[in-house]
């Protein structure tokens, strides 16, 4: 099979396309042939250091959709032609490749509504997003929330998510060359985190009151700042670190929650049911999508063989939406 692999950890330009063996699903797996899938920043940040239990050739990737091809033993919920997408476990080989390789409990089922393309987008972004609003903090209509980087995947799902669960007033971060997208997605309020002062428009917006949920996926600097616009009882969910002085911050007049969010680290747990939650969650966004209050947000289609110059592009945070492999592009 065509897969894209790594040799040794590294930046996205030392990928590379080679033929490799089409693997065999073991007890509980299933093997798919994959149709789609998409460039999500974690692949590259886990390229660059690599990972202990990876070994070489390995085949990154996180996010499919396409065909049942094979099914390992004792697997009764999925047969061959059936048609699926899924979240990977990124210690196993990936999904940059014409096969992969997962649990069938992950596994969730693509609606006759949707396209391997469009189902491929979401996985990675589009779960962290909605984990982080339905299963952490239960955004509910009435709820104000605030999304850091609206335009990118994680911030783009969760605005269109935060509109669809009746979320009032959605506040979202972006650069100003993208405002109207952010708006086009769901957000009433764009705050250019380049030229203005985040807190004082959310709090000024909020008339003081400040925000009950926050979304940050960009760091903890940014995470640390959140907290002094919570409001009473709000909830911070974060992805990309966790504030480091909640304690001393907490005034006894102000409570909140904060969440740490490592989609991923279902597998890791050892806990079948959050394996499972994988799927659930998958199959509840693709009814959000087939009613047509999610976007797929798919900004770029590409060639197998173009993932390596898209990553790089992908690292330098200037993409809108998603990127997703078409395999069966050519170029």
């Amino acid at each position: 099979m065509r897969a894209i692999v790594l040799h040794a950890p590294g930046e996205p330009h030392t990928f590379a396309l080679q033929e490799l063996p089409i693997p065999e699903p073991g007890p509980g797996e299933i093997r798919v042939r994959i149709q789609a899938a998409s460039l999500n920043p974690a692949d590259y940040k886990m390229a660059k250091n690599g990972n202990p239990a990876w070994m070489y050739p390995f085949v990154p990737g996180l996010d499919a959709a396409g065909i049942v091809d094979k099914v390992g033993e004792g697997v009764t919920e999925w047969a061959e032609g059936d048609r699926v997408v899924y979240h990977g476990n990124f210690t196993k080989p990936g999904t940059f490749a014409e096969y992969g390789i997962v649990q069938a409990r992950a596994a969730a089922r693509i609606g006759d509504g949707l396209t391997y393309q469009e189902a491929a987008a979401f996985p990675c972004a589009g779960l962290t997003a909605y984990q982080a609003l339905n299963r952490k903090m239960n955004v509910q209509a009435g709820s104000s929330i605030l999304v850091h980087a609206g335009a990118g995947g994680v911030g783009g799902y969760a605005v269109q998510l935060a509109k669809a669960f009746g979320a009032s007033p959605i506040l979202a971060t972006a650069s100003t060359e993208n405002f109207d997208y952010v708006k086009s997605l769901g957000a009433d309020y764009v705050i250019d985190y380049n030229a203005e002062n985040v807190h004082e428009r959310v709090m000024a917006l909020t008339e003081g009151r400040g925000v009950d949920c926050i979304l940050n996926g960009v760091n903890r600097q940014t995470a640390q700042a959140d907290l002094s616009m919570l409001s009473f009882g709000g909830q911070l969910a974060c992805i990309a670190g966790a504030p480091e002085t909640v304690a001393d911050f907490q005034p006894s007049h102000k409570t909140f929650s904060v969440h740490k969010l490592m989609l991923s680290g279902a597998y890791l747990s050892g806990d079948e049911r959050a394996v499972q939650d994988l799927s659930a969650m998958a199959e509840q966004f693709m009814a959000l999508m087939a009613a047509g209050k999610v976007d797929p947000m798919i900004g770029k289609l590409i060639a197998l063989e173009e993932i390596p110059q898209e990553l790089t592009r992908l690292s330098q945070r200037h993409v809108r939406g998603k990127i997703v492999v078409d395999l069966e592009r050519r170029i």
